[in-house]
């Protein structure tokens, strides 16, 4: 079964209004033709989610980095998924590891905003991966599971079908390291075989993992290459137009 190659770039805080405007049309300018077919991604700050799904002309798709866990209320400074979806976003980035660290978001609290994507016809991008201590403690496949199996295995294998897994090794984000492509590959594997325990071998063929720790142009084919390795969600090199151009089209030759 040949599942969906995606390359999803995450802006995380960076770009403002005019900038993300100038790299739009940049980014237009540099992607091969026919890549429309393969999902590209951008995960833009919340202010921006309008504008870039207004200027995509359908050659990508748009997804915010976080949402709320709650539908509507007294909740200030929160942004529903309901609010995402109404601005054009079809896609919400869950459970990054930055959020995890930073916010303290549990696997509990985690599932609960996946829900509340799903419920508002959101795609979701669930992020799971284990920090370096837990790679050197041999714990990095226990950790992974619990991310995977408490953030989203109380969904439906309908519902399922509608999240793309990334796996992001914490110790090599915005390091500069990179988990070789045989690491990334295995960790791929794993959660996979976790999905097909869940759900079935058809429907663990259906779901695309992405890798999410600093790919870029010089490693993301060899990447990509690997079976279980569906494309990427990239960091700080989604934020040079010529970067993330060559790392969609190299994903699109292997899609």
């Amino acid at each position: 079964m040949n599942r969906k190659k995606i390359v999803a770039g995450n802006w995380k805080m960076n770009k403002n209004i005019d900038e993300a405007h100038r790299f739009v049309n940049d980014l237009k300018q540099k992607l091969v033709p026919s890549t429309h077919v393969m999902p590209v991604i951008l995960a833009v700050p919340h202010t921006h989610v309008y504008l870039v799904s207004q200027q995509s002309e359908g050659l990508f798709s748009v997804g915010a980095q976080d949402c709320s866990v709650h539908n509507v209320g007294a909740y200030t400074g929160e942004v529903s998924s309901s609010m995402l979806s109404s601005a054009g976003a079809s896609y919400v980035i869950i459970g990054h590891s930055e959020r995890r660290n930073y916010h303290n978001e549990t696997n509990h609290v985690l599932a609960q905003k996946v829900d509340r994507c799903l419920e508002h016809n959101l795609n979701v991008i669930f992020c799971c991966g284990e920090q370096l201590v837990q790679r050197e403690e041999d714990i990095h496949f226990d950790i992974v599971k619990h991310q995977v199996l408490e953030g989203l295995f109380h969904l439906t294998s309908e519902q399922i079908k509608s999240v793309v897994i990334a796996y992001e090794p914490v110790w090599a984000i915005g390091t500069g390291k990179t988990a070789s492509a045989e690491q990334a590959q295995e960790m791929h594997a794993f959660i996979r075989s976790l999905l097909k325990e869940k759900f079935g071998e058809h429907i663990s063929q259906q779901i695309s993992i992405l890798y999410g720790g600093s790919c870029k142009p010089s490693n993301s084919n060899s990447l990509f290459s690997k079976d279980d390795i569906d494309g990427g969600l990239i960091g700080g090199a989604s934020l040079n137009a010529d970067d993330f151009a060559k790392i969609i089209n190299q994903c699109y030759e292997l899609h």
